[in-house]
């Protein structure tokens, strides 16, 4: 018998998926046209795809995970970044020229976090590097005031803060990340009235920090849904975390790979 190897690539577009290459991804600075596949194929001497991680993590969810037997869903990396993967009509979704389903670059607001080059975008709202810069704003007006802050010890760990951090105090019950938390989650919510109005899908499925965070983001993502989109698309919606969790990576690559990505 002969095996035959492949290798399998999912990352943050944008990508040039046809010729392998990586196209400077906003949350990948100095990665201007990398081109990995041909990188890996020297290296290892092996055949490999690239594929946008929204669209593995998507297909892979869609396979194995949260959205097996729906004919329209939607991924959300939810992650360093924000993008959809988008699976329409039992078919990934990928657009003119890949770039469907970028949906952290809609603008929520005139201003506020950063995301995907633009200040208050779903992506500056809805990230981990988005929570991270909601975050450090707080605990440098906390200070100004005069006032403790549960994901900072002091003035010497100003900036030092991430969103793992606030997720762990918010565990521990601190409110001031608890509203942090609230907040992502309400933005969350208006980023996917968006999708629900424009996609009606059947679920969507939320991975990295909507997984972690779940209890705190779920209320505030729900209620400020059901304000938002039109109610009978809500209604035939669901909202879950990843089914495949912390190993959602390996399967996005796994599927990316050209040996069963078609």
């Amino acid at each position: 018998m002969v095996i035959t190897a492949r290798a399998g690539i999912s990352c943050g577009g944008p990508l040039d998926c046809e010729k392998g290459i990586i196209c400077s991804p906003p949350n990948l600075p100095g990665w201007d046209a990398v081109p990995v596949c041909d990188y890996l194929q020297e290296k290892l001497g092996v055949a490999a795809a690239l594929m946008n991680d929204a669209d593995a993590g998507a297909v892979a969810e869609w396979r194995y995970g949260a959205g097996r037997g729906a004919k329209n869903m939607i991924f959300l990396t939810f992650g360093t970044g924000l993008g959809a993967g988008l699976i329409l009509g039992g078919k990934l979704y990928c657009g003119t020229n890949g770039m469907a389903g970028e949906i952290g670059h809609v603008r929520l607001e005139k201003s506020g976090p950063v995301g995907y080059g633009k200040k208050g975008s779903c992506e500056g709202f809805c990230s981990g590097g988005g929570l991270r810069q909601i975050a450090r704003r707080y605990e440098e007006k906390a200070f100004r005031e005069g006032k403790s802050v549960s994901f900072c010890e002091n003035k010497a760990a100003l900036g030092n803060v991430d969103a793992k951090k606030v997720v762990r105090c918010a565990e521990t019950g601190a409110e001031d990340a608890k509203q942090i938390l609230a907040e992502c989650g309400r933005n969350f919510g208006r980023t996917l009235a968006i999708l629900v109005d424009i996609l009606n899908p059947e679920v969507i499925v939320g991975g990295s920090i909507f997984l972690r965070a779940y209890r705190f983001l779920y209320p505030y993502t729900m209620e400020t849904l059901r304000q938002e989109a039109i109610a009978r698309s809500v209604d035939a919606c669901r909202v879950v975390p990843s089914q495949l969790q912390e190993k959602i990576g390996d399967y996005a690559a796994i599927v990316a790979s050209p040996l069963i990505r078609k």
